[in-house]
């Protein structure tokens, strides 16, 4: 039989709406021209997330494990797929209630087909004050160095590149699959040479794991100008088998960079911030530290999420998604769709990382259909 991670089926309660005043007057939960939607913790709404595919060329462990996603496996069809006219009038919708970035994620973003196209209907959409989006796009990097030029001809604006060592051996161990971290430089080094930087480049630090190489991916990478970013292992989904005693706190990352190379702190914006950015002390550049688990930061979140069949997420721990895609192949103009994401956003309130700081966050649900949505499905 086919291994299927089950996702709630949200269409009946997402062609509802949000609910309270704005049930009975759609236009109440919509800003005023030029002011931000927010949500009910009065976080805007100013990044787009879009997942384009559910497949992967890797197998992270923490990810997209083998032992379930394997040939039997059964992702999205790809008439179940946003087309990339879909995406990009959703996107524009998003663009009009705020969105001031949209990253391509996926899955591995670069397997779909002609994404070029995509990323240049998207650089073509501005903000109602008339600017381009921030166009950025998340790759495990295997195919950066063939598409790097196309990308940045496309108008995209950036990348970040998932990469969790530099020993050939333990990126095996970690990534399960056939490339290598020379596959991985090779694409950084492309996209730089493109323009699509600074290259900001993510490891999910694993107790056991990988953590030896912490300090050799901070030495690799000071003084390139690239952005080296801690991520703390997070139990995203439900197949991962998460295990907090793995989780490496970005205190410890620290501390471990700071005994050779000293840092200190950066100050950022908290609203919208993922991640504490820390400077070298002789200039050879910055990191940065994800630190979900251990700090959480749901306060400042102003991320929405897309799936790559149109379900709307607004956490990225979520169990269930809105269905847009009903309205968007359906009769729903775009002032339809825009109330549609306007009640959706205005009645959010997750903050799951908080609650699982204080120990009231559910574990991963063991067959009662409510499993957390994987993020090989949805993106980082």
């Amino acid at each position: 039989m086919p291994k299927v991670i089950f996702l709630t089926d949200a269409r009946d309660a997402s062609a509802r709406p949000a609910g309270g005043a704005a049930a009975e007057r759609p236009d109440a939960v919509l800003p005023a021209p030029g002011q931000p939607l927010r949500d009910t913790r009065a976080r805007p709404l100013r990044d787009l997330r879009i997942s384009v595919t559910d497949r992967c060329n890797f197998r992270c462990t923490y990810c997209m494990p083998r032992d379930v996603f394997d040939k039997n496996y059964t992702f999205l069809p790809h008439g179940h797929l946003l087309s990339f006219e879909e995406i990009t009038r959703t996107a524009a919708v998003f663009a009009r209630l705020g969105v001031e970035k949209i990253r391509l994620t996926g899955g591995e973003p670069l397997l779909r087909r002609h994404i070029e196209t995509l990323i240049a209907m998207l650089a073509e959409l501005r903000t109602p004050a008339g600017k381009p989006l921030d166009l950025t796009l998340t790759t495990n990097g295997s195919l950066l160095a063939r598409k790097a030029t196309a990308l940045k001809a496309a108008g995209l604006t950036r990348v970040t590149v998932s990469m969790d060592a530099l020993d050939p051996d333990v990126f095996a161990r970690m990534s399960d699959t056939g490339f290598t971290p020379d596959d991985v430089l090779r694409g950084i080094d492309a996209a730089a040479a493109a323009g699509l930087a600074p290259v900001k480049v993510n490891m999910v630090v694993r107790r056991g794991l990988n953590d030896q190489e912490i300090v050799p991916m901070a030495r690799r990478f000071r003084g390139t100008g690239h952005i080296l970013r801690f991520i703390e292992y997070m139990d995203v989904g439900s197949t991962n088998g998460w295990n907090m005693t793995e989780v490496l706190p970005s205190a410890d990352v620290l501390a471990r960079i700071g005994t050779h190379y000293p840092l200190h702190a950066l100050d950022a914006d908290p609203m919208g911030r993922v991640a504490e950015r820390w400077a070298y002390n002789d200039g050879a550049g910055e990191i940065g530290v994800i630190s979900s688990v251990t700090q959480a930061f749901c306060g400042g979140c102003t991320r929405a999420r897309l799936s790559p069949e149109g379900r709307l997420f607004l956490c990225l721990f979520g169990t269930q998604g809105h269905d847009l895609r009903a309205l968007i192949r359906g009769s729903a103009d775009d002032d339809a769709l825009t109330r549609a994401i306007g009640r959706i956003w205005s009645a959010r309130g997750d903050s799951y990382s908080e609650h699982r700081a204080l120990g009231a966050a559910k574990p991963a649900p063991q067959g009662d259909g409510a499993a957390r949505v994987e993020m090989s499905y949805i993106g980082g």
